[in-house]
């Protein structure tokens, strides 16, 4: 039986609404469906709307401040299951041929005398350092020079106006030398003993001055 008034559709009809949905399926698969979940976005919407993001990798920020707090915040994909995570600074681990030193050194500033005593590092290798004065306070000033720059560079790490000792790390931000200026104000001699502990190349004692 057929109801009055109503026809039919036709397969002309038919076949243009199957364009129509097929039509408007295709742009919600490249408007939406292709940035959100694969990535890709031909037209740029999904960058534009954000729904882009929303098919890339889950970050995470991991906290870096080994070299000598330099490039502190790196951002890391996290790796398939069971892979580690990517070191965000490469010097974190250094390989040596060679296990770390230790040496002491013993030294008398007479009263208003300086004397330096430095350690010839290489990039991002570490030492560790403890001094002490046997008596009073005297100046202290742990510093840095990078030769290729010239006499006139110099980086601080740590000063001291009067102090009596002082201990800690470096990990070497460059090639150069790395050590300490020691001044006696009082009206007394000071011996100071320093003690190195790690990777360097050399250490340099240059005397009173």
């Amino acid at each position: 039986m057929s109801t009055p008034g109503l026809e039919p559709p036709t397969g002309k009809k038919i076949a243009i609404s199957a364009l129509l949905a097929a039509a408007a399926a295709g742009v919600v698969l490249v408007l939406f469906i292709l940035p959100a979940e694969y990535g890709i976005d031909p037209t740029g919407l999904g960058q534009a709307t954000g729904i882009k993001q929303l098919g890339e990798p889950t970050r995470t920020i991991v906290i870096s401040d080994v070299l000598s707090g330099n490039d502190a915040v790196r951002e890391a994909e996290i790796p398939d299951f069971g892979e580690p995570v990517p070191l965000p600074n490469p010097s974190i681990f250094q390989d040596s041929e060679t296990p770390a030193a230790t040496r002491t050194f013993e030294v008398t500033i007479p009263p208003e005398a300086e004397t330096e005593i430095k350690t010839v590092i290489d990039v991002a290798k570490v030492i560790i350092f403890s001094w002490e004065a046997n008596e009073g306070s005297i100046y202290s000033d742990f510093h840095g020079h990078d030769p290729a720059l010239g006499n006139d560079f110099w980086v601080r790490y740590k000063e001291h106006q009067e102090g009596t000792g002082d201990s800690g790390s470096l990990v070497a931000p460059f090639y150069g030398e790395h050590g300490w200026y020691w001044l006696n104000y009082n009206e007394f001699p000071v011996t100071v003993t320093l003690t190195v502990t790690g990777y360097f190349e050399d250490m340099i004692d240059y005397g009173i001055f």
